[in-house]
């Protein structure tokens, strides 16, 4: 900085540093503040990942849907606890939950603590055969998400696909970013693989049932409007660079990131995150917990046009424990997407909307009743279940099924990547659109038997 540079007093010093820590970068010194105020506010700090560009990607095909929900039951959730029980089994495979409930379509039958899920059968569908047959989770995760075994290649996972083919370089103009996580990333892969940092998700931090949901990035907790406010007036004072230089393309782009930043925090952008706004039946329709609240902001989400939403929703690894882990979960699991698939029809959004829900795999049939595991369940990727819903794919249907244990796959296996090409066909995205890989490597969305890619074929039957 020059001679020239006006004083700041020790307080301005510490909210113009806790700006960025706010925001989520690392605390700033008062000297290091100064520098960065240089540069149009911060708003090169604050909007980097919301301004990064890639070379434009193959225009799709229009789709069915427009957007993409993604329940991601993390740690493996049992089949037979869920979507596909198994009442004639026995106590050894049913456990506690030893009972099936009619939905409203006829034949079919669901868990006992989803009753709420019961009532919207003709919203959605079942795969039961549902397999790849690895049980680690990192592994897995990354089949599921990918469709691809690859150990050669990082493959990017559904998310980042539909964020290159559906983003801001397919026409989004959103400011919140094409592909969002709420909250936490899933963490055990690389969801954006070769595509490179631009097409990892926003993950948002926080918790959407907290009074206020501080969006890591966007809502900075503790301040209030009024005092951020006066930050920009500040910052924008110490900005001189930008009226040395009119007209320089480079400062102009500067200070349209700063616009942008600033209009996700304290503009109607930053509002969206603000589940204050809807109406307390509303929330309390969804259940006020973490994954309940996290459905409803979802559907806010896909309101905006955002293409591509996970909701990760954690605690799935039920080793031990598992039934009274269920009995907590399951009624939140049912409640929350329930009330999901429920809104989203009511606001006519349900046709664009892909929503599906599975975890990496499912959990072994038969329950660990010996110690140490006193009746829990472990890792099972021979066989589990899915659930799939809007955005085209028909509703009140059953593909496949598993034997009378839930232990293999009886009739019509479905792979990964059956499921992922059947997304992307309803995203308007084909299985051969190519995907820029970073050696020039032919590379197609869909992999097919070239690869060595198991599959039983798309869903057709859904569609």
């Amino acid at each position: 900085m020059s001679r020239t540079t006006p004083p700041i007093s020790p307080r301005l010093a510490r909210d113009l540093a806790r700006v960025t820590n706010s925001l989520g970068g690392a605390p700033l010194s008062r000297r290091e503040a100064l520098r960065r105020s240089v540069y149009g506010s911060a708003g090169l700090l604050l909007c980097e990942p919301f301004a990064l560009r890639a070379e434009p990607a193959p225009p799709p095909a229009g789709g069915k849907a427009k957007s993409v929900i993604q329940i991601w039951l993390w740690g493996g959730p049992c089949h037979i606890d869920t979507f596909d029980p198994k009442p004639d089994a026995g106590r050894d495979y049913t456990g506690a939950l030893d009972g099936a409930i009619e939905t409203n379509v006829s034949g079919i039958r669901i868990g006992q603590l989803l009753p709420e899920l019961a009532k919207q059968a003709d919203k959605y569908s079942l795969i039961r055969s549902m397999t790849h047959g690895n049980n680690g989770h990192e592994t897995a995760a990354y089949l599921v998400q990918t469709g691809r075994t690859s150990e050669r290649d990082v493959f990017p996972g559904l998310g980042a696909v539909v964020s290159y083919f559906k983003g801001y370089e397919a026409g989004y103009s959103g400011l919140v970013p094409p592909y969002v996580v709420l909250t936490q990333p899933q963490g055990r892969f690389s969801e954006a693989g070769f595509l490179g940092p631009r097409y990892k998700p926003f993950a948002t931090g926080g918790d959407p049932n907290a009074k206020v949901f501080a969006v890591e990035g966007i809502v900075a907790p503790g301040i209030e409007e009024a005092r951020q406010r006066e930050r920009r007036k500040f910052l924008g004072r110490l900005n001189t660079l930008g009226g040395a230089l009119p007209g320089n393309a480079a400062i102009q782009t500067v200070v349209d990131s700063e616009t942008q930043a600033y209009e996700l925090i304290l503009g109607d952008a930053g509002k969206l995150f603000d589940l204050g706004q809807e109406k307390d039946e509303i929330r309390d329709l969804y259940g006020r917990n973490t994954f309940g609240q996290s459905c409803l902001m979802a559907r806010r989400l896909v309101e905006k046009g955002v293409p591509y939403i996970t909701i990760n929703y954690q605690g799935w690894d039920t080793h031990k424990q598992h039934f009274q882990i269920m009995n907590r979960k399951l009624p939140e699991l049912d409640r929350g997407l329930a009330a999901l698939l429920t809104d989203l029809d009511g606001r006519g959004l349900l046709d664009s909307t892909v929503v599906w829900c599975t975890g990496e795999f499912g959990r072994t049939p038969k329950v660990a009743n010996e110690s140490p595991w006193n009746g829990g369940r472990h890792h099972y990727g021979k066989v589990f279940s899915c659930l799939i819903a809007g955005g085209g794919f028909h509703g009140g249907h059953v593909v496949g099924a598993s034997d009378a244990k839930g232990e293999e796959v009886s009739d019509r296996p479905v792979y990964p990547a059956d499921v992922i090409g059947s997304i992307y066909g309803q995203l308007g995205i084909p299985s051969d659109a190519p995907l820029p890989h970073p050696q020039g490597t032919p590379t197609k969305v869909v992999p097919d038997t070239s690869e060595g890619v198991p599959t039983g074929g798309l869903l057709t039957e859904l569609v």
